[in-house]
């Protein structure tokens, strides 16, 4: 791509984004900061973890996302019996007496993990593969998975009977963590008008396969100035007990790791194509920080017993 052609791209984008935007509030309402954190999180390449109560329409806002984008879309109902094999695929004797692969539901674009955490660590770490490497390894083949390839995980906050908390690899896996909120009134009064009756809005697809992968190439192309880079590993360094941070120091068990500097430095380059700018700065970072480190940051005890939440501190450091 010439640099011509990646400046075009890059002044396109936050049109497109607003195309994506107004066919996806055809069907969802309200909830614009987790739709643009799944929009950011898509376009830079990254997975998102949703946590919100039931009902807060997380399975629709995906798969009106995967139509809006004309994304091929699996659904996968985490149970505690759901085995890796029922995610990756299998080898099954075929009729000429040969082994044959069989693809499983993570062979696609966009993949929901409903409630992710209901399944065993061995079948959680089914995923740890496809989602860094963005492939499989099966009877000792590998095994490419589509592109675009995003993985949306859904967790229940309030109900633990039956659950596995997922192991801070597969957290760190996930780009985003976003929490959903219940809508407000207003909002509400809307989505009881939109669904009580025989209407069924439609959306269109307003982007291709292909044009998500060359939109996810631009934002790696997007310039950050030495200046933001530093103010990211900053940031970083900030959430570690042994930094010089007195608020790490005291409520905080383990700190982000690299992988959250990556993160925050991509959403931030999104974020800022999202909003029209070539460039990035402080504040896309700030925009994005929350979303990056409250997985990644884990609050010791004094932190829990003194009611302290992580989202606070992390604005504390912003």
């Amino acid at each position: 791509m010439t640099k011509q052609d990646l400046v075009q791209q890059a002044e396109s984008f936050s049109v497109r984004i607003e195309e994506l935007r107004t066919e996806i509030s055809k069907v969802i309402v309200g909830q614009e900061e987790v739709i643009n954190a799944l929009l950011n999180g898509l376009f830079s390449h990254g997975h998102v973890l949703m946590i919100g109560v039931p009902g807060l329409a997380k399975t629709l806002l995906v798969k009106t996302l995967a139509e809006a984008l004309d994304l091929n879309f699996n659904r996968v109902q985490f149970t505690p019996d759901l085995m890796p094999s029922d995610i990756i695929g299998s080898e099954i004797l075929g009729e000429d007496r040969s082994f044959q692969f069989v693809k499983g539901p993570l062979f696609t674009n966009l993949l929901l993990a409903d409630e992710i955490n209901r399944t065993p660590p061995k079948t959680q770490s089914a995923l740890l593969e496809a989602m860094q490497e963005r492939q499989v390894t099966a009877a000792g083949k590998n095994y490419r998975l589509p592109d675009p390839f995003f993985v949306l995980a859904t967790q229940n906050p309030i109900e633990q009977e039956g659950t596995y908390p997922l192991p801070e690899a597969q957290l760190d896996r996930f780009m985003y963590q976003v929490n959903l909120d219940y809508p407000s009134f207003k909002e509400e009064v809307q989505i009881l008008k939109q669904t009580t009756t025989g209407f069924s809005p439609s959306v269109s697809a307003v982007m291709k396969a292909e044009e998500v992968s060359t939109f996810q190439n631009v934002v790696r192309e997007v310039p950050v100035p030495d200046s933001v880079f530093e103010y990211v590993v900053g940031l970083v360094n900030k959430s570690r007990p042994a930094s010089e941070n007195k608020e790490a120091q005291t409520y905080i068990a383990y700190g982000a790791g690299p992988r959250a500097g990556q993160n925050l430095v991509l959403g931030a380059k999104c974020h800022a194509l999202m909003n029209g700018k070539f460039s990035v700065d402080k504040e896309d970072v700030q925009s994005v920080a929350k979303w990056v480190l409250s997985h990644r940051v884990v609050l010791n005890f004094k932190a829990e017993a003194e009611g302290v939440k992580i989202q606070e501190i992390i604005q504390n450091w912003i």
